[in-house]
């Protein structure tokens, strides 16, 4: 367990250090306020809309915000945790430090949890201040939301998050390039983002198990506040496969300088 939070420390600290980081989630922040404030504007005057022809307004404001906003998020995640990834191994690889926690006292399961779960870390505090945003609206809607739904949608955000980041960092053990980290994790994002796209709906076995292999299709449920079993084991199993899978190309490095 000490090797395992020298190297989370160690990757905790160049994340703090690099201009990548701050980068990101500044985008993140700012994006993602931005298109909040633009959905509740939209559906208040929706609502206001229909109140002036005089028709009632049954429009549940925010669990609208909420679904379009978790919608939101997964689009942005898409696109920023792959350059949260892309140097996780490449730019080691590239100067050369990647040889030096080849021959220190650690195993290449630490080397690889212990980056996993820095870079997971980066990604939960960068959704945490997102989060005020959601919650200021709840705790002024009347009649309040349950908490329950804005849980959820996080907690859905974070796994999605963290199934990207074990897929990025698997790619970026593959290459010294951050550039093609980076396409090549977006590229493998991308592809499990649409599979379902064209098979929504099949009810042939290839339809439903290209759609229970995409990414985004278990997410929807988690932003409508619902938690389903087979989603949670996805979630799980998309990342326990790529570490795996980090963890023997880590190893393959080893053998090869062996």
């Amino acid at each position: 367990m000490r090797s395992l939070y020298a190297i989370y420390r160690k990757e905790m600290g160049q994340y703090f250090v690099s201009p990548v980081a701050y980068i990101v989630v500044a985008v993140f922040l700012v994006f993602s306020g931005f298109f909040f404030y633009l959905y509740v504007g939209l559906v208040e005057r929706q609502s206001l809309e229909m109140l002036m022809q005089g028709m009632q307004s049954d429009v549940d404001m925010p669990g609208e915000v909420m679904r379009a906003f978790f919608g939101l998020l997964s689009t942005l995640i898409l696109f920023l945790v792959p350059m949260l990834t892309m140097g996780a191994y490449a730019e080691e690889r590239k100067r050369g430090t990647m040889e030096l926690l080849m021959t220190s006292p650690v195993t290449e399961t630490q080397i690889v949890v212990g980056k996993y779960l820095a870079s997971l870390t980066l990604f939960a505090a960068m959704l945490l201040p997102s989060a005020l945003y959601v919650a200021y609206m709840c705790f002024h809607s009347q009649p309040r939301p349950p908490w329950s739904v804005m849980l959820a949608g996080y907690l859905g955000a974070l796994l999605f998050g963290g199934s990207l980041l074990a897929i990025g960092s698997f790619v970026s053990s593959l290459t010294e390039s951050q550039l093609i980290a980076f396409v090549l994790s977006f590229a493998a994002s991308l592809t499990l983002w649409v599979l379902d796209f064209g098979v929504r709906g099949a009810d042939t076995v290839v339809g439903q198990v290209l759609q229970y292999a995409s990414v985004i299709h278990h997410n929807e449920d988690f932003a409508r506040g619902i938690i389903d079993t087979s989603s949670l084991v996805y979630y799980v199993s998309v990342p326990a496969l790529f570490i795996f899978l980090t963890v023997r190309s880590v190893d393959s490095m080893r053998w090869r300088r062996a």
